[in-house]
């Protein structure tokens, strides 16, 4: 295949220097975006009032939390996931939550949601030793496992049904068997997850409001790109935009420096050119100087309160040849077709195998590297998938990326759109506002 240095270019269009946001799509799907920086108390304790009547549809008395995700999504505690067990028990007939947790976070969970909270030391936690309480003891370690589930004892629950949100190794269940031999527990990480998968009308407003964050930053970046052209790196165009994304977010932020405001905001914005955009998931440093004729791929994912997702837009930079065009052209279809065939009722597998059959019949075969899309949530990907093998049913509020991207690593460059799809009844959503067309992506410099 011919690279660009090879032939001369089908088109060269005018660079445009400032006035990005000006090209930013208005569309009248896009959800109401949210006024709040992150949902609050009550709507956590709804959550695990719906959690609550699935437990009781199930006969269980009460569930372990111990996933992080799991944990922010049910009780609304955003903290750091580490190798220090942290876990809660909410009981499936009161409106409690009961916090087993590492000392350093004791702050976090005495300021927020607790009924009750138990905490140790630091892992690896000696029994009897709390320097923090003038108590410096070394010896042998506590078993944290046993600690957690002999509090469930001490609640009451060390007889009863025990659900629990991630399914337990053999050896893990035997463990639990022989500190509570009374107790019976059930994994019920289907029912978590499926309640993640399906976003309620709150968590959709504060997923758009972070894409119309993301909308404006990559406006910044593509201006930055046609200021800067080939003196920046895109190392650079990645770190600036970053930077100037957060500054805007922080701008309309509510915080005083303590716990439970400002939570869940994460910008991260990325850019590679030239070779790097030939690889789906490269395994170097992106730092080289963007050059003539570079496809270029500006990426990353904003989130407000922890709700948001991923935007990316390939580029490509005079000169180039009819083959970059079509690869771009191809890619940019198969973003349209995921959002016309992504309707409630439809099988997830189904729409892949439209994307797949177009990408091969435009003779693309050789460049697709991957699935079309995954699930989109506060850990990034979750289930389900576009992808051949996942037979789940789409219903009104999953979400999910767009990545239909094509890869030439002999001729070093590619092309990997992404955007935060929101499936409705009749279609999916795009909630970026990032044109998806020539006139933003093929630019002069």
């Amino acid at each position: 295949m011919a690279t660009a240095s090879a032939c001369a270019p089908v088109e060269q269009r005018p660079a445009r220097t400032g006035g990005s946001e000006s090209l930013l799509v208005k569309n009248p799907d896009h959800p109401q975006p949210a006024a709040f920086d992150r949902l609050p108390l009550e709507w956590y304790q709804q959550n695990v009032q719906r959690l609550q009547q699935k437990l009781g549809e199930r006969g269980l008395d009460g569930i372990l939390i111990k996933d992080r995700w799991n944990l922010i999504y049910y009780t609304g505690l955003f903290h750091s996931g580490t190798e220090r067990p942290f876990a809660c028990f909410i009981p499936a007939k009161a409106l409690e939550v009961h916090w087993f947790h590492p000392g350093l976070d004791r702050d976090l969970v005495d300021s927020w949601w607790s009924t009750s909270a138990q905490y140790y030391f630091d892992f690896q936690h000696a029994a009897g030793g709390f320097p923090n309480r003038g108590e410096v003891v070394a010896g042998d370690k506590v078993d944290l496992l046993q600690w957690m589930l002999k509090g469930i004892e001490k609640l009451g629950f060390g007889d009863k049904k025990v659900a629990l949100d991630q399914d337990p190794s053999v050896k893990t269940m035997k463990r639990m068997t022989e500190v509570l031999p009374k107790a019976r527990f059930e994994a019920v990480d289907d029912i978590c997850m499926k309640m993640r998968m399906v976003k309620t009308p709150e968590e959709i407003a504060l997923t758009q409001r972070a894409m119309d964050y993301f909308n404006k930053i990559h406006a910044f970046a593509r201006d930055y790109i046609l200021e800067k052209g080939t003196e920046a790196t895109d190392y650079e165009v990645g770190m600036e935009a970053s930077r100037w994304g957060t500054d805007l977010i922080m701008k309309d932020i509510g915080r005083d420096g303590r716990p439970h405001n400002a939570v869940g905001i994460s910008v991260s914005v990325g850019c590679r050119t030239g070779v790097g955009t030939a690889y789906p998931h490269p395994n170097q440093i992106h730092h080289s100087k963007i050059k003539k004729g570079d496809a270029l791929q500006v990426s990353g994912v904003v989130r407000v309160g922890g709700y948001g997702g991923e935007l990316y837009r390939g580029y490509q930079i005079a000169p180039w040849t009819p083959e970059h065009e079509k690869m771009w052209e191809v890619q940019n279809e198969c973003i349209l077709i995921q959002a016309r065939e992504s309707k409630a009722g439809v099988l997830c597998r189904d729409v892949a195998k439209v994307i797949h059959d177009y990408q091969v019949k435009m003779g693309m075969a050789e460049y697709i590297y991957h699935r079309p899309a995954h699930g989109e949530g506060m850990e990034g990907h979750q289930p389900p998938y576009i992808a051949l093998g996942d037979a789940t049913v789409l219903e009104e509020g999953m979400m999910f990326s767009v990545e239909p991207g094509l890869y030439n690593p002999k001729g070093g460059y590619g092309y990997n759109p992404s955007d935060n799809l929101l499936v409705t009844r009749d279609k999916g959503v795009l909630m970026g506002s990032v044109p998806t067309s020539k006139e933003w992506s093929f630019i002069t410099l």
